[in-house]
């Protein structure tokens, strides 16, 4: 029978069982949570595979991965899944408007409060958008917007035209970088800055980031050293660190000031030759998604407002 004539239906049930498997990972943990027993889970995704006439999943270890095709087939069940639960709430008589659901990517490199405060609109939409957020390499949250399983990517660097996906980079804005620490710390770096980063503790991102890479040619620029006393993958990390005083660090100014305040922690001062770039990297040539479009309209409005409208 040809693969047209077999597509002419397909298996809801099925899908299910995949999108719950693909999500959880493994197919012990999904029979666990569709309360089935493990074969006949494989048995019903054995059935959907045969029916696209696609391989869906490959055994990794003692858990499973999706294949090419298996990413592009939860992206679609993801969404068909979501359509389910908006039609079951409006039948409820519960209020929902589409979409719903606005899937983000947050690059590992871009700073958590940053993200934060340009995804906060999105919690003020009305009709109300579920925000759904993950955060990885870029280049593994581009393959899941490829496949339609993100709605958006939010990154500090553009997709570069060697990247396999087809996507469209959205600069948002671009603001200088501070170097922030405690009371004491800043007042003591103060004095002689920039020179006083070789003097006082500093915590550096780790270098595979924008940020790294830039801060570093800046320093080399003007041969200072700084008194490295750790370098740090996670940006919340660093914050968490500076905080507790263990070094002074440098963080994007306007958008992170107010919050980095509110912890107790200062601004030395801010180095205009440095910037930091942020963008929302999608599918689509010109924003369509309304939460997207809301968050990039609400960025550029306050917190780059140099970028403008365009």
């Amino acid at each position: 029978m040809c693969q047209a004539r077999r597509m002419e239906w397909l298996n809801y049930h099925h899908l299910r069982y995949f999108w719950v498997v693909a999500r959880e990972g493994s197919v012990s943990r999904a029979a666990k949570q569709l309360r089935l027993a493990q074969p006949t889970v494989s048995e019903q995704i054995h059935a959907l595979e045969e029916a696209l006439g696609e391989r869906l999943l490959v055994r990794a270890g003692r858990g499973v991965v999706l294949t090419e095709m298996g990413k592009t087939v939860y992206g679609f069940a993801d969404a068909i899944f979501a359509l389910g639960r908006d039609l079951q709430d409006t039948i409820k008589g519960r209020p929902t408007g589409r979409p719903s659901r606005l899937g983000v990517g947050i690059a590992d490199a871009v700073p958590k409060l940053a993200a934060f405060r340009i995804l906060e609109p999105v919690l003020a939409m009305d009709p109300p958008v579920r925000l759904v957020c993950v955060e990885d390499t870029p280049e593994r949250l581009l393959d899941r917007l490829g496949a339609h399983e993100l709605d958006v990517v939010l990154a500090d660097t553009p997709i570069g035209p060697s990247h396999a996906s087809r996507a469209y980079n959205h600069l948002l804005g671009e603001c200088r970088v501070g170097i922030f620490g405690t009371p004491s710390l800043a007042r003591a770096a103060r004095r002689r800055f920039p020179e006083s980063l070789a003097e006082q503790p500093f915590l550096l991102p780790t270098t595979d980031t924008a940020l790294r890479r830039s801060l570093d040619a800046w320093l080399d620029e003007r041969g200072i050293v700084p008194n490295v006393v750790a370098e740090l993958e996670d940006s919340a990390l660093i914050v968490e660190f500076g905080a507790l005083g263990a070094g002074l660090f440098a963080a994007p100014d306007a958008i992170m000031e107010d919050a980095l305040r509110a912890r107790g922690l200062q601004r030395v001062g801010s180095i205009d030759a440095l910037r930091e770039r942020y963008y929302a990297i999608s599918i689509e040539r010109k924003l369509a998604h309304p939460a997207v479009v809301a968050i990039a309209g609400a960025a550029r409005r306050r917190w780059f407002p140099e970028q403008g409208q365009g």
